[in-house]
């Protein structure tokens, strides 16, 4: 397997990396367009196309941080439900911790072991997506791409989702009845005052959590390339103020965050917005831990560019 880049950036060692990111190209449950499997190899493939700056923030992230894009977790004996779960918690566990944890996937079946094993004691999951993924199964499967919000509440966390605009009939009967989530669906955030309500939301989490980006929770026409498109979704704008929002709520400590549900686009347009938008995660996460104080020793300095 060829290594893979980030910016086209060397990789740090792990154990010195500021940033994780753990390549999760599982598409075994997908219920509409295939490949989410390739998705992950080429969001990082784009992203030699992105600038170092990083505009919002104003600074360059990568001056200042080391980057590390590990090895993908795609066994060769293709483990599915129980023991994929169990095998890619016990891989993402025995990774270092003090870093800014990034999975790029593959489905959104990932996601409950990434959670269990960044953020094994209870705490706040914030949910970025069209689909509510309640369903207790999906065709059978208990491990679906349309179950992980499911298997998260059931270890006692605490769920804010937005973007939402496809349920099925008893994912809307739990939204209303479970006082653990919290459900801003799609046209509603487009009103100032449950936009805002969103954002005082983020503000209020406490403690230790985890962000979870379904890429379809974007506007298609933004997105093109996932798995189930759906009409509506949030704006590039809404989904970075989300982002800054979170990251400037300094009583949080993200455990992890992961990008998922991407389909292959030939465009490449979908994997674009990806890639710029864990820059964003990388430069908001930096600046709340100070990095852009630090001394200039990251992946960038050294490399080789005009």
């Amino acid at each position: 397997m060829p290594e893979y880049r980030y910016l086209d950036l060397p990789n740090a060692p792990i154990d010195d990396a500021d940033v994780l990111i753990l390549p999760v190209p599982l598409e075994q449950t997908v219920s509409h367009k295939p490949g989410a499997g390739e998705a992950a190899y080429s969001v990082l493939e784009v992203s030699d196309q992105l600038e170092f700056y990083e505009e919002d923030a104003d600074w360059c992230p990568t001056r200042h941080m080391k980057v590390s894009v590990l090895e993908g977790f795609d066994p060769e004996d293709h483990p599915t439900g129980d023991t994929y779960q169990k095998r890619l918690r016990e891989h993402v566990a025995a990774l270092p911790t003090s870093n800014l944890f990034i999975a790029i996937g593959g489905e959104h079946a990932i996601t409950p072991a990434l959670v269990r094993a960044r953020l094994p004691e209870p705490g706040w999951i914030l949910h970025i997506d069209a689909h509510a993924d309640l369903r207790r199964e999906f065709h059978g499967n208990p491990w679906s791409h349309a179950t992980p919000i499911h298997h998260l509440l059931g270890d006692g966390h605490r769920v804010v989702q937005c973007g939402i605009r496809s349920i099925f009939e008893e994912e809307a009967k739990r939204i209303a009845s479970d006082p653990m989530i919290t459900c801003y669906r799609d046209r509603e955030l487009q009103k100032s005052a449950i936009w805002q309500r969103l954002m005082e939301d983020i503000s209020g989490f406490r403690g230790p959590g985890y962000l979870t980006i379904d890429m379809d929770g974007f506007d298609p026409a933004l997105v093109p390339g996932v798995g189930t498109p759906q009409p509506g979704g949030l704006s590039w704008f809404q989904g970075v103020d989300i982002l800054e929002a979170l990251f400037a709520n300094p009583h949080i400590e993200l455990r992890g965050m992961d990008v998922v549900e991407l389909a292959r686009d030939v465009h490449q347009v979908s994997e674009m917005t990806a890639a710029k938008l864990i820059q964003k995660a990388m430069s908001f996460w930096g600046k709340a831990q100070g990095y852009d104080q630090r001394p200039e020793t990251g992946s960038q300095i050294g490399a080789d560019y005009d």
